[in-house]
């Protein structure tokens, strides 16, 4: 069974910094890309970052690009996401999610982990 698991949320000021975990177990991944994504209250489910587990091709949003890194140990299974200069408008429940490589939707998600950025 796959399970993704995130941890690392929290509250922090703006301009702070936070790194999500995600672990994932229950098969290769290998030829999968991993993504994360967020909601705000209200509002819909965005892309935030992805990376290939084979070859570390990463893409991001433009609302995170020059403040957010996504890494991966593949050693322990883990996605990570770096996020420095933290704005409010961050704020939001942080997914962890997996796909194929040719494939074009998350079959996997995790629980999620909430962000809060205070101003």
């Amino acid at each position: 069974q796959v399970q993704l698991v995130e941890s690392g949320g929290g509250l922090v000021q703006a301009g702070g910094s936070l790194r999500l975990s995600c672990a994932a177990s229950g098969r290769t991944f290998s030829r999968y890309r991993m993504g994360w994504f967020r909601q705000a209250p209200g509002k819909e489910r965005d892309f935030v970052a992805s990376i290939s587990w084979s070859d570390g091709s990463t893409y991001y949003a433009d609302s995170v690009k020059g403040r957010f890194t996504i890494s991966k140990d593949n050693a322990k299974n883990t996605v990570y996401l770096q996020m420095s200069s933290l704005k409010p408008e961050d704020t939001a429940v942080y997914y962890c999610a997996a796909r194929r490589e040719i494939g074009n939707e998350y079959d996997y998600w995790g629980q999620g982990t909430q962000v809060t950025v205070s101003s």
